[in-house]
């Protein structure tokens, strides 16, 4: 089926342009905002040709797979008219207070998933060049190092260079823009915060005056931007955006153009320096030392928690609330030069899936649910694991389960060769391009035990042939 046809067939399943106010992509799905969630005909959307699966959370989520999504997702922008990645601007606050208020009814606290979610959008958009920086960072080392910086003096090379740099180097000012847009604050001056976490010598706060230099109150000590790293830039683009919004209720319209962007900027800047800096060298060192605890201190009994535990999080839609953290993992100028040591045994999950879904496949007798899986697994191996979760094992329930808990032997096998990636977007077989290069084959071993524990669990304790029978019909 043609895109245009796709898109075409899901606005109507959605209510029509009309019913659209905002949209945005991931690696793997379609995110829309909607005026009226009750339009929605959720069956005749996930039959539609390439949907792989819907799901129901703070934005109407479609899965379409890497790749399609993102033509899926230019041409939905094209039909409707609203730039991808956008929220109409004569939303109404009601409007959004309707969406919020018609979720899908789930036993998690809903205004800590809101936060989450918006927090997840901020970096969403940022994801492309996460993935294409770190790419070149790794292979770029490994180059340096196998030929002793034999291309230091060529010019296409350290262009090469240049862009995953200038990612890296300046994500605070992304991060701050996105997180004042996303708070319905203007970008530009989420920007600005963003902008005090660059460390450039010409920066007026890093000024030396006869080798001296300028001491802040309170702490005693120079500034440097780089404390409290990107979460210190994301709550200083929240808290402009919400500035500039109680400033603007307190300002005269014909002084609001330029009074508002400077008080905002002005007091903005000081409480960045002042409190929320701080703030974010506590929070960012205390999730470098829990994520330190859980892989060290814990080891292979913390490899089999968090991979056993990831599942869930996916499937609330939750999982992008991890980006913040993935992405400070990744960053060449953080604690762990750019390894990611957390993505591999989270990875594993999905192993876990296919486990149980190649269990379900063998041994029930249910002609649907056999069609299900064998259509699911595919793409299940190859990282694309919400087919499987919404169409076979969340609604059956114990197989998600079994799922689960196979998959922590993988998380055990990954903390136990060490495993770890120079970026982060794939899963899976494509899990293999983003490895630490030396180690495609401890994770194939990781995923495999993942495999092995998702089926021996469901064929022992996960297949169910009454509830079968009962979800997908004799």
């Amino acid at each position: 089926m043609e895109i245009k046809t796709i898109v075409k067939e899901v606005l109507a399943s959605v209510g029509g342009v009309t019913n659209v106010s905002g949209n945005a992509i991931c690696m793997t799905r379609l995110r829309l905002q909607l005026k009226d969630r009750q339009l929605v005909q959720f069956e005749t959307l996930k039959h539609i040709e390439g949907v792989l699966g819907v799901v129901d959370a703070d934005t109407l989520q479609i899965v379409f797979g890497p790749g399609r999504v993102m033509s899926v997702g230019q041409e939905f922008a094209e039909a409707t008219g609203i730039p991808l990645g956008s929220v109409v601007e004569d939303t109404t606050a009601e409007e959004l207070a309707t969406v919020n208020k018609q979720k899908n009814k789930a036993k998690y606290d809903k205004p800590l998933q809101r936060f989450l979610q918006k927090i997840a959008n901020i970096f969403v958009p940022i994801l492309p060049g996460i993935i294409a920086a770190g790419m070149i960072n790794g292979l770029t080392n490994i180059i340096n190092v196998s030929t002793n910086n034999a291309f230091a003096m060529v010019w296409w090379y350290q262009c090469i260079r240049t862009m995953s740099w200038g990612l890296f180097s300046f994500l605070p000012i992304y991060v701050g823009m996105n997180a004042a847009k996303e708070f319905k604050g203007s970008p530009i001056l989420g920007a600005i915060a963003g902008a005090m976490f660059v460390s450039v010598p010409s920066m007026p706060l890093l000024t030396m005056v006869n080798e001296e230099a300028i001491i802040l109150p309170l702490v005693n000590k120079a500034y440097s931007p780089g404390i409290g790293g990107l979460l210190a830039a994301l709550f200083a683009g929240i808290c402009f955006a919400s500035l500039e919004k109680i400033i603007r209720n307190y300002t005269p319209s014909f002084l609001d153009t330029f009074l508002t962007p400077l008080l905002t900027v002005i007091t903005g800047g000081l409480l960045t320096v002042m409190v929320i800096q701080p703030l974010g060298n506590i929070l960012t060192a205390g999730i470098y030392n829990s994520l330190t605890f859980m892989y060290e201190q814990l080891g292979l009994v913390g490899g089999y928690l968090l991979s056993a535990g990831f599942l869930p999080l996916v499937s609330v839609g939750l999982h992008q609330a991890l980006t913040p953290i993935h992405v400070l993992l990744n960053n060449p100028e953080g604690p762990t030069d750019g390894i990611n040591y957390l993505l591999p045994i989270l990875m594993t999950a999905g192993g876990g899936q296919v486990g149980a879904g190649l269990a379900l496949y063998f041994k029930t007798k249910n002609k649907k649910l056999k069609q299900l899986t064998r259509d699911s697994l595919p793409v299940g191996v190859l990282g694309i694991g919400e087919p499987l979760m919404y169409a076979v094992t969340l609604p059956l329930g114990k197989p998600f389960i079994t799922a689960c808990l196979g998959s922590g032997l993988g998380g055990i096998l990954a903390v136990l060769f060490h495993l770890g990636t120079v970026t982060q977007g794939v899963s899976g077989l494509f899990g293999l391009l983003i490895m630490v290069p030396g180690t495609q084959l401890q994770y194939v071993l990781a995923m495999l035990a993942a495999y092995v524990g998702g089926f021996a669990l469901t064929w022992f304790f996960g297949v169910d042939e009454e509830r079968i029978d009962a979800v997908y019909g004799r």
